[in-house]
């Protein structure tokens, strides 16, 4: 868990990692003593930097990994990394800590906010985000406005189908994207496939240890030559193709960000991976089409959550956009 302090013209102000272990219960902890405790920390710390400063401090953005009710500032779903989040009052209780608007949101629409106010998307009025780690999320800004869909479900290019009477994913579904490009689902696979492969090299880099064989090592193993991981590699770059594919032709963005911790891994393969879309993606799209590949860190997330604030509190009228993120560089280069 960590906050920044943002102010409207792109300057970073402050970093605040996780408190001390010792402190602190885990961070996905749920129980309203221990959030209230780790809000409690960074309000004090955000506040006395901006008093330093010399700055306000308006209010606070929220990134959660699931469906979110905007409204409500809550996760809505289950099906996520952090269940025990699942239908908490997290906006609710920030605000009764902190006394500030809190706005809360999925994770990677903040993160595409972020981009497109500060980042690779600054310029453009149209922006589709995939993000890789260990599943996949996504999110959609089309004419300057995020797209959420009726009950926030806008973006969920993961469960995107990529193989008919593919392997089932955990929504249910066959076939999605994320069974093959997923941090988790391709640790999974490698180690249950290892079980008739003990002579790949994934489980010499792994120490030996099936359990041990991460994301990470099966690029590595791949790059190396072994035949396993260069399977799995395919496939993965293959579903990606075929994603970004369907992503432009359905929608026909100024730009796609491809971000996540498996983005390190996929961006040396960008080649082959745009290549390989020529067979989904309409040509002229496609050309026509700006695909940046960037890895994604912490930093990147807390901008997100800043840009969040800003973009709600101007959509409902509380305040004006602090900035105008045109002009911009063309997002090619």
């Amino acid at each position: 868990m960590g906050c920044q302090l943002v102010d409207a013209s792109r300057v970073l102000l402050v970093f605040q990692p996780q408190p001390a272990a010792e402190l602190l219960q885990p961070l996905f902890d749920a129980r309203p003593l221990t959030f209230r405790i780790q809000i409690g920390v960074h309000h004090d710390v955000v506040h006395a930097e901006a008093a330093q400063r010399g700055l306000p401090v308006q209010g606070v953005g929220v990134g959660l990994p699931s469906i979110v009710d905007v409204d409500r500032g809550r996760m809505v779903s289950s099906q996520n990394f952090v269940p025990e989040f699942a239908d908490v009052p997290i906006g609710d209780w920030i605000v009764e800590q902190t006394g500030l608007t809190t706005y809360v949101d999925n994770d990677v629409n903040a993160l595409a906010l972020g981009e497109r106010r500060w980042g690779a998307g600054r310029g453009v009025s149209s922006l589709v985000m995939v993000a890789i780690g260990t599943g996949v999320g996504g999110a959609l800004i089309m004419n300057d406005a995020l797209v959420r869909g009726r009950n926030g479900y806008a973006g969920e290019f993961g469960h995107v189908t990529v193989m008919l009477n593919g392997p089932v994913c955990f929504c249910g579904g066959r076939g999605c994207m994320c069974a093959f490009v997923g941090g988790a689902a391709i640790e999974q696979s490698a180690q249950l496939r290892l079980r008739t492969r003990p002579d790949s090299k994934l489980l010499t880099l792994a120490g030996g240890e099936v359990t041990a064989v991460t994301t990470a090592v099966v690029f590595e193993a791949a790059a190396g030559g072994d035949g396993l991981a260069r399977t799995l590699v395919d496939e993965a770059c293959e579903a990606l193709a075929a994603t970004l594919g369907t992503l432009i032709n359905g929608l026909n963005p100024e730009l796609v960000i491809v971000t996540g911790g498996v983005v390190r891994s996929l961006a040396p393969l960008r080649d082959d991976i745009l290549q390989r879309a020529t067979k989904y993606a309409l040509a002229r799209v496609l050309d026509d089409t700006a695909i940046r590949m960037i890895p994604s860190d912490k930093s990147s997330s807390m901008r997100g959550a800043a840009a969040l604030f800003l973009y709600e509190a101007a959509r409902r009228g509380q305040q004006p956009a602090a900035d105008d993120p045109r002009p911009a560089a063309d997002p090619r280069r």
